[in-house]
C-alpha cells in the first residue's frame, strides 16, 4: 500500500501522481491533455482528487494498466475541508424557501426554481448559449410563430399520444435528450433522468459527457427499459469503438452521433464562471486556458475531422441504428438518408454552438419536403428535432409538420431539490406528467384523437420564416432567462453620472 507522502513527491508537470477513490495513478503523460488543465491536477497532487462531477471508472477504464499504481493508505491523506462561502449560505436559504412541488404548473416554473437554487456554476453551464444567444432564444421564439388551425366536431373522447422511436415504445412522442454534467445540479446526476424515464414510459438518451459513468446509468435502468446513447467521436478511434461496442453489448437501442460540434461553441456565461472559479491570477499558469469555460474543458477529445466517410466505419463496428444528431439543413438530411442512416435530429445544440443557426422546427419544414420529394422516408427513416420545447403544444406542432419525436434536455436538468434529497426524479416525473396533461388537452382541442391525426394542414406556418430578433416577448421565458451581463458582472449597465 502506497504512502500518500510518496505520492505527493510526484507533483510536477512532468512527474504527476494523483489519488482517486483510494487508488494512485501516474498521470505524467496524460496531464498535458487533461481537459481541465494542468493546474487543477497539481493542486490535488498527493491528496484525494476525486471530484463529484467526474464519472467513476474513467481512469480505470482508459488509463493504461501500467499507470495504475495501486491502493493508498487513506488514513494519512490530508482531508480538505471546503469553506462555506457567503454565496453558498444565501443559496441554502433559498433552497429552504423553495415552493412546494404542487405549485409548479409548467416547465417554466421548474426552471424558475432552478435559477434560484442551483449552484452558480451549474446555472451558468445549464443556461448558457453561444455568443449573443440569439439562436438559443430563437429556438423558443420559432414555435411561437406557428399557429394552430383546429378542426371541430371530431370525436376526441379518447386521446392516444403513445408512439415509437426506432421501434421502441414510448408513452409520449418525446425523449430525454443528452445533456452533460448532471451532477452539477444533484449528486445522483443522470440517474435521476433514468429513473424518471422508467416511471413515465419515455426514453432517455445517455450523454457521452455524463457525470455518472455509462455503466452506472445502465445499471440504474429498470428491466427492459429502452435507452439510446449520444456519442461525441473521440480522436482515438479505438476508444470510440470500445464505447460503441460496450453500449451495444449493454442493450442500447440507438446510437446518436453528434455532428454539430467539431469544436464546442463560445458560451460566455460559462466562460465567465470558469474564469472566476480559477481565481484572479489568470496569467500565472500558462498551461491552462481559462477563457473557455466548463463546456470546452470537458470536450478537448472530440474529433474535428469526423466526416461522411466515417459512417461506413461506424456501420462496420455496430448493428445499432445510427442517427446523426445536429443536422441543420435539408441537404445534409438527404445525405444522411442516402448514406443509410436510420434518422436525423434537426438540432443546433440548444443554441450553444453556432449563433444564428436556424431552429430545428424551422428546418423541419424544408427537410420533410425534400425527403418526401426523393421518397427517402419509405424505409423507415425518422426525423426528430430538439431545442426550445417547453409546452406540449410545441410537440404537437413538430409532429404535425412531420417529426417522429421531440427531444427535451435542458428543462429536465432544471429541476431543483435539496442536495441531500434523493427525490429529484420525482420532480422530473412531475414535469413529464405535466406535459402529458397538456398533450391530452391540446390534442382534444385541436381535434386529433391520435398522433396520426396531426397533419400539416392543422398548423399555419406562414410566419415561421419571419425571424425578428427579440420580437414579441415571451414573458414566462424572460423571467427565467439569464441575460448576458458583460465584463465586470454587468459593469456596462451601471450608471456613470
Amino acid at each position: 500500500m502506497l504512502d500518500p507522502t510518496e505520492v505527493a513527491k510526484h507533483n510536477t508537470a512532468k512527474d504527476l501522481w494523483l489519488i482517486v477513490k483510494g487508488q494512485a495513478f501516474d498521470l505524467s503523460e496524460f496531464a498535458p491533455e487533461h481537459p481541465g488543465g494542468m493546474k487543477i491536477l497539481l493542486k490535488y497532487a498527493g491528496i484525494d482528487a476525486t471530484e463529484p462531477i467526474h464519472p467513476p471508472g474513467t481512469l480505470e477504464q482508459y488509463l493504461p494498466k501500467d499507470k495504475h499504481l495501486g491502493p493508498v493508505d487513506m488514513s494519512k491523506v490530508e482531508v480538505v475541508i471546503k469553506e462555506v462561502t457567503a454565496e453558498e449560505k444565501e443559496r441554502q436559504v433559498r433552497i429552504a424557501e423553495m415552493p412546494p412541488l404542487d405549485e409548479c404548473l409548467s416547465l417554466y416554473d421548474f426552471e424558475a426554481v432552478a435559477k434560484s437554487v442551483l449552484p452558480t456554476a451549474a446555472w451558468a453551464y445549464y443556461s448558457s448559449g453561444a455568443d449573443d444567444e440569439i439562436t438559443m432564444r430563437e429556438n423558443r421564439n420559432a414555435y411561437q410563430r406557428i399557429w394552430f388551425r383546429p378542426r371541430v366536431l371530431r370525436d376526441v373522447t379518447t386521446i392516444d399520444f403513445s408512439s415509437t422511436i426506432l421501434g421502441q415504445k414510448t408513452s409520449l412522442p418525446i425523449y430525454i435528450t443528452a445533456t452533460a454534467l448532471g451532477k452539477l445540479g444533484h449528486p445522483d446526476g443522470e440517474k435521476n433522468l433514468t429513473w424518471a424515464a422508467a416511471k413515465t414510459g419515455i426514453i432517455q438518451m445517455i450523454p457521452t459527457l455524463a457525470s455518472c459513468s455509462f455503466d452506472e446509468i445502465m445499471d440504474a435502468a429498470a428491466p427492459g427499459q429502452a435507452q439510446f446513447m449520444q456519442l461525441y467521436v473521440n480522436k482515438d478511434r479505438a476508444i470510440t469503438k470500445k464505447i460503441v461496442q460496450n453500449a451495444e453489448k449493454r442493450g442500447i437501442k440507438g446510437l446518436f452521433i453528434t455532428v454539430d460540434a467539431p469544436q464546442l461553441g463560445r458560451r460566455e456565461k460559462d466562460m465567465r464562471q470558469k474564469f472566476v472559479s480559477e481565481g484572479s491570477n489568470v496569467q500565472a499558469d500558462s498551461d491552462t486556458d481559462k477563457s473557455q469555460g466548463a463546456a470546452r474543458a470537458i470536450s478537448s477529445f472530440i474529433d474535428p475531422g469526423l466526416s461522411w466517410k466515417d459512417l461506413d466505419w461506424f456501420k462496420s463496428i455496430t448493428k445499432m441504428p445510427i442517427i446523426l444528431k445536429g443536422v441543420q439543413c435539408w441537404e445534409d438530411a438527404v445525405l444522411a438518408a442516402e448514406a443509410g442512416c436510420q434518422g436525423v435530429v434537426l438540432s443546433n445544440h440548444g443554441g450553444r454552438q453556432l449563433d444564428f443557426a436556424k431552429s430545428g422546427i424551422d428546418i423541419l419544414v424544408e427537410v420533410m419536403r425534400e425527403l418526401r420529394a426523393r421518397d427517402l422516408l419509405k424505409n423507415g427513416f425518422e426525423v426528430y428535432i430538439d431545442g426550445g420545447v417547453r409546452r406540449a403544444g410545441d410537440v404537437i406542432k413538430a409532429i404535425a409538420l412531420g417529426a417522429k419525436a421531440v427531444g427535451i434536455g435542458r428543462p429536465f436538468l432544471c429541476k431543483a431539490t435539496k442536495p441531500e434529497d434523493v427525490y429529484l426524479s420525482v420532480l422530473i416525473t412531475k414535469s413529464i406528467q405535466l406535459l402529458k396533461d397538456e398533450m391530452e388537452m391540446n390534442m382534444r382541442l385541436i381535434g386529433a384523437p391520435t398522433l396520426a391525426d396531426l397533419t400539416p394542414d392543422m398548423v399555419d406556418i406562414s410566419s415561421l420564416s419571419i425571424r425578428p430578433v427579440d420580437g414579441a416577448p415571451d414573458h414566462m421565458m424572460r423571467q427565467n432567462y439569464e441575460p448576458l451581463t458583460g465584463i465586470g458582472g454587468g459593469l456596462g449597465a451601471k450608471g456613470r453620472l
